[in-house]
């Protein structure tokens, strides 16, 4: 089944990608949540259409994506976090922690678009994540977890 999606779902797609899925999968969760569309002839048309549109539009969203990237791979952050005498951290820091820790320095980033490339982070040291700020930006956070 080919469809398009209305938002960007993660391990699937991004917002308005033209896609094929399982039947099931679109007819019952993707369409009635409000995530894709059928794509039929007329629904692809007025998708191209939209598309040309909003060329100009993505092109600004990405040059200003491209150098966040830039000022974000300069940042030298420090995530505190309480640790116990063996070095070991009281629970884990996520990306709600590197977030705020963003904040603070000014480039205020959705915790859902950062990804740790650790699974967890439990010792005090230096990490790095990647933030997804396009679908075609990225970029690398190097981040220090320190004692508080």
């Amino acid at each position: 089944m080919e469809i398009i999606l209305k938002q960007d779902i993660s391990n699937l797609g991004f917002k308005d990608d033209l896609i094929i899925v399982k039947n099931g999968y679109g007819r019952n969760y993707l369409i009635p949540q409000g995530f894709a569309v059928l794509a039929t002839d007329s629904a692809k048309k007025i998708h191209a259409e939209n598309l040309k549109q909003r060329a100009h539009k993505e092109e600004k969203i990405k040059k200003e994506a491209s150098e966040l990237a830039a000022k974000i791979q300069t940042l030298s952050l420090k995530v505190g976090a309480k640790v116990s005498s063996t070095g070991k951290i009281f629970g884990s820091v996520n990306t709600i922690q590197l977030s705020d820790a963003l904040a603070k320095e000014g480039v205020d980033i959705d915790r859902k678009k950062i990804v740790l490339k650790v699974d967890t982070i439990k010792e005090v040291g230096e990490y790095t994540a990647i933030a997804k700020l396009h679908r075609e930006v990225s970029a690398e956070i190097k981040f220090e977890v320190v004692a508080e």
